[in-house]
């Protein structure tokens, strides 16, 4: 049983922010720009043109970037849990 909602939406904001919306309803806005201290997989994403090409991936559960980096579904809900009860 899967114990993480589905991410159903993201769109790209302003610089590394995405706003996400779950299929329980949650919805935030997610500075992601922590990414970018990883390297790696997660290097091109300092262009922020190649950032700004995530998707939704609803077999994965997260967004994902063409070089196929991405984020555990558990840690992007976590983020937008926390995000939405600070500004809720």
């Amino acid at each position: 049983m899967r114990s993480t909602p589905l991410l159903t939406e993201a769109q790209s904001l302003d610089g590394c922010t995405v706003h996400v919306r779950f299929e329980d309803g949650t919805m935030a806005d997610i500075d992601l720009s922590y990414l970018l201290d990883y390297g790696g997989v997660f290097e091109p994403l300092r262009d922020p043109a190649h950032f700004a090409q995530f998707h939704a991936d609803a077999e994965a559960g997260t967004i994902v970037w063409p070089n196929d980096a991405d984020i555990a579904p558990e840690t992007l809900y976590a983020h937008a849990q926390q995000r939405a009860t600070a500004t809720a």
